[in-house]
């Protein structure tokens, strides 16, 4: 980060200065929200969480050597030489002040959100724009309302693009991430079923994606899916979403959106993409190979990932790179060095031919059935499929577990091991569909006695739930079992 002076964060946020300083001279060169870690030259910012209030922490953080805090109640005494600046709510004060940095620094931002793959999107953009540009994204999926700032205060000088990530699972939260990260190009993945028991449709979730348009430049760029029906609807000419509920909130958002001025460009496997992804192999055992026909020409690439899905998040690189000027060496290679984020497919191969498939890191039913569709062709004699709760889908729950459960009875799975109260009904319905070994838990210590009994040699397994079943520890469990680490 930058310094940014105490002058600058009062104008930012709109505070007030507490404490006997010289707000012109004085600077940070850190923003840190936890106090443990706060230390000479920070900004310590007091959030106010469910569990904790950081105003708890805001004398440890000067004594430690925060310059000051941002609060939004005065603490009893300012250390000399420190500052506080007051503020009626310190997160939404956080993001005010991020906005800000992100003006003063004024490099090219790309914006990505969507409700499958945008964490893979996110680092596969980053991994081809840092074949020429010196590129700044989200570390992990830091992308909500405290993540996203805390990305952006990360920026440097010697940055040249940011590729920030945007998740959400409410109306309006989008479109106040948009707001600090002001893209020049936006990028939709996809629009599913995730958090679809918080917004009721997946209109509702069309219309959270969509706010990302609210703040992207005018003239901006879009690299969207052109595969996804919801998404299509965008295109010029298209049929439109009207709103289930009868209100007129879905032709504002498109009258705002067509009158943005914004380019689009279109990602996928269609003929409707003008970054598309042709012959395709994937049967290999540890990448995806296809050739990317773009408006500039047709290239070769190699994509070091498993799942035809993969085409997507290396296809809106291409449009990204493209857009940026890379050249189609510059893309492929890219491609070919992505880093996927750990826990998201990640690929183990143990002793006496046992593959784990580490998909932990969360899931809903889209990103579900591509996971089991990369088990049903692993290189190995029997695929177990260890899965999971998909949290935040009620009241929808039920049925789309059932759809899940039905799509990997049709699959080459020889073992179904379910995990949780929600993931039963996918049981129930792969059995329904007359798969042979489907084994319900309740929990984890019940699935660890089932997978006891199915670890053996030439195995693949599978595992794959929402983050707060936290399976990675039945993958763990398995490894262990094998003689892993």
């Amino acid at each position: 980060m930058e310094k940014i002076y105490v002058k600058e964060i009062l104008e930012a946020v709109g505070g007030q200065l507490l404490g006997n300083i010289d707000a012109e001279n004085t600077f940070v060169v850190n923003v840190q929200t936890d106090s443990r870690k706060a230390a000479a030259g920070d900004l310590f910012v007091a959030i106010v969480g469910e569990r904790m209030d950081g105003h708890r922490f805001v004398q440890g953080a000067m004594e430690a050597g925060a310059e000051g805090c941002l609060v939004s109640t005065a603490p009893d005494s300012i250390p000399e030489g420190k500052f506080c600046v007051m503020v009626p709510d310190t997160a939404k004060a956080m993001g005010d002040l991020a906005a800000y940095y992100r003006r003063k620094l004024g490099l090219p931002v790309v914006a990505v959100t969507g409700s499958v793959g945008k964490t893979t999107t996110k680092d596969m953009v980053a991994s081809v724009l840092s074949s020429r540009f010196r590129t700044l994204k989200t570390a992990g999926n830091l992308n909500n309302h405290l993540g996203l700032p805390m990305t952006v205060f990360r920026l440097t000088a010697e940055d040249e693009i940011a590729v920030l990530e945007m998740g959400m699972n409410h109306l309006g939260e989008i479109d106040y991430l948009v707001r600090i990260a002001q893209p020049d190009v936006a990028v939709i993945t996809n629009v599913g079923d995730a958090h679809i028991g918080n917004l009721g449709s997946r209109e509702n979730i069309l219309r959270a994606k969509c706010e990302i348009f609210h703040a992207l430049k005018k003239g901006g760029t879009a690299v969207l899916n052109g595969d996804d029906a919801l998404l299509a609807t965008l295109k010029p000419g298209a049929e439109r979403v009207a709103d289930p509920a009868g209100s007129d909130a879905f032709s504002k958002m498109y009258a705002e959106i067509d009158a943005g001025g914004f380019t689009y460009h279109w990602a996928g496997e269609s003929e409707a993409c003008d970054y598309r992804a042709v012959n395709i192999d994937d049967t290999l055992p540890d990448e995806v190979r296809c050739e990317a026909q773009t408006p500039a020409g047709t290239f070769a690439v190699e994509i070091p990932s498993l799942g035809r899905h993969m085409i997507y998040p290396a296809m809106t690189a291409a449009a990204v790179g493209q857009y940026f000027g890379l050249s189609d060496e510059e893309i492929a290679d890219g491609i070919a060095n992505f880093k996927a984020t750990r826990m998201r497919m990640d690929v183990e191969k143990l002793e006496d031919g046992v593959i784990l498939y580490n998909d932990t890191y969360n899931a809903n039913p889209q990103s579900m059935k591509a996971a089991l569709g990369i088990l049903s062709n692993a290189p190995a004699a029997r695929k177990v499929a260890v899965v999971g709760d998909m949290l935040e889908l009620e009241p929808f729950a039920e049925r789309l577990h059932r759809e899940v459960g039905e799509y990997a009875a049709e699959l080459p799975i020889d073992t179904l091991v379910t995990v949780g109260t929600r993931a039963g009904w996918l049981a129930e319905a792969a059995l329904e569909r007359d798969m042979e070994d489907v084994r319900p838990c309740q929990d984890k210590e019940e699935a660890k006695k089932v997978l006891a009994e199915l670890i053996g040699s030439d195995t693949a397994f599978l595992f794959k739930a929402s983050r707060g079943m936290a399976l990675e520890e039945l993958c763990a469990f398995v490894r262990e079992s094998c003689g892993g680490k």
